[in-house]
């Protein structure tokens, strides 16, 4: 399995993933062509820098002809506009000359005057504008879902709805560049799982439009709700939170480097150059290794297994359910002929070992059998992940395997085409059969 690790500890931020992905072989060209699809007067400058030893590519976002700039800089700038006359205000412009003295914060607090009728977009909004951009359906899926639990953070933190939320820290049209980018990176660059470090979140305190607040803001720590995090001591805002809404949406877990293949490794630059500390992202691309020459992963599962016959089919049926709804991976019959000369089946169910004893008292307390089975075993499994493909009903699921990197069979989700053919009336295997051929046709526009 193709594999990508993000080496965070120096934090993340959206500018430094995109400077990443770009020193990892992401084509230049295809970033500047997302952010033309998405028409929201923004372009992209890209660079070589070096941080404390390290050369690494710069992304930065201009908007409307002006440099992206970081929160701390911008309530710094607007703190000595409030302390100055108006006409001194022009004389403290912020800097392109001077990279370094930008903090590689990606959230930027924008005021009326610098993002105009870009600060008060909500989620339906940026809906809109993901789906109207000439970008593949999945990407336009994960950079939707990246705003979402953006949303679902920011709605939490405030106690409003989701819908209610106008990204304060992250509606610009800037945020907007680095979430899609990412989304539209990350699938070029080709790999079946991003597996992420330990966070160094920083130190210190952040201004936010909201008022002072340690680090990390409050929606990093909710987004980062689960995940491994730490501080270097560093007094600075390492995580943001568009940073840790892309890697809590793209990573599938998180933990110290992986047993990997290494096929070579990228670096991604924030703005700020801070003494002895390398204010970079590190991407590690390659194979996992495996004890089947990385074509597959193991595991170990329980199997439980229970003979029944003198259980009522409309009850087998109901547990079967059930169990599935409590955590079993597989449920499954098999007609047998029992003692006696009875037809009976014998119930077996797959599952984590976590769930076993669940699962068992189920089956005791849901079925007439008076003993269950219970053995491990190991699996190979291939690699799996989910895309959305839109048909003319609606977006439906595909679950694709893969082994090496290559894609050995994808299906549509099952209750996604049943829920559409019973909502519009199409018969379902048609809906199936659009499903299949819009993921065929969008792996071929990607070839």
């Amino acid at each position: 399995m193709r594999i990508a690790y993000l080496d965070c500890f120096s934090g993340i931020s959206g500018d430094m993933f995109l400077g990443a992905l770009v020193d990892a072989g992401v084509s230049p060209q295809l970033l500047q062509e997302t952010v033309a699809a998405l028409g929201v007067g923004a372009k992209l400058e890209i660079s070589k820098v070096v941080r404390s030893g390290i050369s690494a590519t710069k992304v930065d976002v201009w908007v409307d002809g002006e440099k992206d700039m970081p929160r701390e800089e911008y309530w710094a700038k607007k703190d000595k506009e409030h302390a100055h006359s108006h006409a001194h205000a022009h004389e403290h412009p912020h800097s392109h000359e001077h990279p370094h003295s930008h903090d590689h914060a990606h959230e930027r607090d924008h005021s009326p005057e610098q993002s105009h009728a870009h600060e008060h977009r909500g989620l339906k909004e940026i809906r809109q504008i993901i789906s109207r951009a000439a970008i593949s359906e999945s990407a336009k899926a994960t950079a939707i879902r990246i705003f979402e639990h953006l949303g679902a953070a920011e709605a939490k933190i405030h106690n409003v709805p989701i819908e209610s939320i106008h990204f304060h820290e992250v509606g610009a049209a800037d945020a907007i560049v680095d979430i899609v980018c990412a989304a539209v990176g990350s699938e070029a660059l080709g790999v079946d799982e991003f597996v992420c470090s330990p966070l160094n979140v920083g130190g210190g305190t952040v201004k936010c439009a909201h008022g002072t607040f340690p680090v990390p803001a409050p929606a990093t720590l909710e987004l980062l709700k689960n995940a491994p995090a730490y501080s270097s001591g560093i007094q600075a805002e390492l995580v943001t939170p568009t940073g840790a809404a892309i890697v809590s949406t793209l990573a599938k877990r998180f933990g110290a480097f992986p047993d990997m293949k290494i096929e070579k490794s990228a670096y991604g630059a924030g703005s700020r150059d801070f003494p002895g500390q390398p204010n970079v992202v590190r991407i590690v691309v390659g194979d996992t290794v495996s004890t089947i020459a990385a074509k597959t992963a193991s595991d170990t599962v329980c199997v439980l297994e229970a003979n029944l016959d003198d259980l009522n089919p409309q009850v087998f049926g109901y547990v079967m359910d059930r169990l599935l709804e409590e955590g079993a991976l597989d449920v499954f019959g098999v007609p047998v002929q029992m003692k006696k000369n009875r037809p009976g089946t014998v119930l077996t169910v797959l599952c984590k070992q976590e769930s076993a004893d669940k699962l068992i008292q189920l089956l005791f307390s849901e079925t007439t059998t008076l003993g269950v089975r219970r053995h491990e075993e190991s699996r190979q499994v291939l690699a799996r992940r989910w895309e959305s493909v839109r048909t003319e009903w609606g977006e439906v699921r595909i679950k694709i395997a893969s082994m090496n990197g290559t894609v050995t069979n994808y299906a549509p989700e099952y209750e996604d085409c049943r829920r559409i053919a019973a909502e519009h009336h199409v018969p379902l295997k048609t809906v199936m059969q659009e499903a299949a051929s819009a993921y065929v046709g969008n792996v071929d526009k990607k070839h």
